[in-house]
């Protein structure tokens, strides 16, 4: 019988393993009967706070109890939505006026960023939640009204308008993929994923489900391991890992900064990679640290369930090596179109990659617009009404008949891990007073985002005042000040002469 709904993956597994660890933060573990036990209190807290199928927001950093809460949503019929703390306030505002929840959940740490957001909602804190008496028949009625299509969570994505956008991701999407994740990798309960990825980021979503599914072991890596290369190579002796599903950019940094020279997680068998084009000579150095490991290339965006390619090196790479995206996970067709609309088939045309099939998020979450934009009905295989997303990615088949991904159609970006728009980066630096125009690239032999602005502040003072408006992530790591931002004969910024110039500042 197909499942309908998340919380199977958790009962079934609290059944089969109800005394093994399911999570440790380095702080706290909770096996897997005292996760459901505390989901379901902290799910009859919620049921009597906000109705069925609305977004419950959660303002806190990743932990045991924040992955209990998430359930807790979960067992209200409402689904969960993770924000950073550490946000700009201003982001955190336009989140919560898409999203218009009557629930924020909060571990007390984000009162002050609460108070500033002016949201007049209800606010309660995880000890509150905590404290509940599970009502089993109340929550057995919100099960039984659960459907496939039910939301479970939501993410934030960059906007090109300037305002973000919400995916909305449903539990059969997520059980569909799940089930390939873990059968194409076989995946088992004796896995220890270390997880790297926030919860607001869907790399986590892998992390935390096949996990649920299986009856592996959740670590949660604390964050600030990330910028202490060795430290962070200790944790993960430690804690045994064995799995590693992270960002590129996350890998980079170890291997960049010398870290598997320091020392090698010998336990580790199987890295997976996404986010960004993972640079082959970090990529070799993480091969020969680990000869014995497996390590996979995935791809795809949120928009489709974390993942809808993926590759399995077959052996060490060579320095410059193109690594591909590889072929579709099963219940996804993946293809490409040119401009036209018309299938490519041969090798080494360039077309936009696009996803049909299972595990489509649902949309935008009131974004109707930029829905249908993006999540179009296509004549296919002989069928109408085909829904596909399309991703704005370029991608070509090799003459080894795998896809290869080849940059972006428009001027969204992958950086850090994440999907970002660059003209949302010049909304908001054009907000800034003293800062009359502005132009951002993605910097790839850098590594970072440039901005090109007109106008008399002072990079410093640009620095600090952006600091206010967009996530870490976004902020240009190089402002360089102009005279003049030149535009092409259609009256559109001339982002090939400031690319050349960016050439030329380097030099």
């Amino acid at each position: 019988m197909q499942m309908k709904n998340v919380l199977e993956f958790l009962e079934k597994t609290t059944e089969r393993y109800p005394h093994k660890v399911a999570v440790d933060d380095g702080r706290v573990l909770l096996t897997w009967q005292e996760l459901q036990d505390l989901s379901q209190r902290m799910g009859t807290g919620f049921c009597k706070l906000t109705g069925r199928g609305r977004p419950v927001v959660l303002l806190m950093e990743k932990s045991a109890l924040t992955l209990a809460a998430m359930m807790g949503v979960v067992y209200s019929g409402c689904f969960y939505v993770m924000i950073d703390p550490a946000q700009p306030v201003t982001r955190v505002r336009e989140i919560l006026e898409v999203l218009e929840p009557e629930v924020l959940v909060t571990d007390g740490a984000a009162r002050e960023v609460i108070v500033q957001t002016g949201f007049r909602g209800k606010v309660v804190t995880v000890r509150r939640l905590i404290g509940e008496e599970v009502d089993e028949s109340r929550l057995n009625r919100i099960r039984e009204r659960s459907t496939p299509e039910d939301l479970l969570y939501g993410i934030f994505t960059s906007g090109s308008t300037g305002t973000p956008k919400g995916i909305v991701v449903s539990h059969q999407a997520v059980i569909q993929f799940i089930g390939h994740f873990v059968e194409t990798f076989g995946l088992t309960s004796e896995e220890r994923i270390g997880n790297q990825a926030p919860f607001d980021f869907d790399v986590s979503v892998k992390d935390i489900y096949s996990c649920m599914l299986t009856g592996a072991t959740l670590i949660l890596i604390p964050k600030p391991l990330f910028s202490l290369p060795s430290k962070l190579i200790d944790f993960l002796c430690e804690k045994e890992v064995t799995t590693l599903i992270w960002a590129v950019s996350a890998l980079c940094m170890i291997s960049s900064l010398k870290g598997l020279r320091y020392r090698v997680p010998e336990t580790v068998r199987r890295i997976m990679f996404s986010g960004e084009v993972m640079p082959s000579k970090q990529l070799v150095l993480w091969q020969k640290a680990l000869p014995a490991a497996e390590f996979v290339n995935l791809y795809g965006p949120s928009e489709i369930t974390c993942n809808c390619t993926y590759y399995r090196l077959p052996g060490i790479v060579a320095d410059g090596d193109k690594i591909p995206i590889g072929r579709a996970f099963p219940g996804r067709q993946v293809f490409l179109l040119d401009e036209e609309g018309q299938e490519i088939e041969e090798p080494s045309a360039a077309g936009e990659i696009c996803v049909s099939g299972e595990s489509l998020a649902q949309g935008y979450y009131h974004n109707e617009k930029e829905t249908k934009k993006r999540f179009v009905l296509l004549e296919r295989w002989g069928e109408t009404g085909v829904r596909c997303y399309r991703t704005g990615d370029l991608g070509y088949y090799g003459e080894d008949g795998l896809l290869y991904f080849a940059g972006r159609k428009d001027f969204q970006i992958k950086h850090m891990g994440h999907r970002i728009e660059l003209e949302e980066i010049e909304r908001r630096m054009e907000t800034i007073r003293g800062l009359d125009r502005c132009c951002c690239m993605l910097d790839e032999k850098k590594g970072q985002i440039a901005a090109f602005y007109l106008g008399d502040m002072q990079p410093a003072d640009i620095r600090k005042e952006v600091k206010e408006l967009l996530p870490a992530y976004m902020i240009p790591g190089r402002l360089i000040r102009t005279t003049r931002i030149p535009l092409t004969k259609n009256g559109k910024i001339d982002r090939g002469y400031l690319r050349n110039q960016l050439e030329v500042e380097r030099v």
